[in-house]
């Protein structure tokens, strides 16, 4: 006797139509989203200054963050080798200028340890401020 029981059995299914639309969508909403995250951004509370000023050249940025963290033109480096990466960084420039955006927590010798450095290279330093509305 040949009883076939497997035409009974209802067989589950799952259907993987709409998830096409979703992984689409989730996909779309990262790019978007990862292209506002700046990931190597250091945050600072820049002083502020009554008299602003533009610059027009463009210039080799340093930030100072408030535990120490020395970013040259988007990389960070040691204090030990900021001089040779800042030499480095302004080389065949004519008149080279580098913005300073130290952290405001900072203490003054701090500031003036850079500031030498820049001496002896004889590069113009200039200290970036924020506006006093922002």
């Amino acid at each position: 006797m040949n009883i076939r029981q497997s035409r009974l059995r209802p067989h589950a299914e799952v259907s993987t139509a709409p998830l096409n639309d979703i992984m689409f969508f989730l996909l779309l909403f990262f790019l978007i989203v990862s292209t506002m995250v700046s990931p190597s951004v250091v945050k600072l509370t820049l002083p502020s200054a009554k008299n602003a000023q533009t610059m027009n050249k463009t210039p080799v940025k340093l930030e100072v963050s408030a535990d120490l963290r020395y970013v040259l033109a988007g990389k960070e480096i040691a204090f030990e080798n900021l001089e040779a990466a800042m030499a480095e960084a302004v080389k065949g420039v004519e008149s080279p200028t580098v913005v300073l955006s130290l952290d405001k927590s900072l203490n003054i010798q701090q500031l003036v340890d850079v500031l030498e450095i820049g001496n002896r290279l004889k590069v113009k330093m200039i200290l970036a401020t924020r506006a006093p509305n922002g």
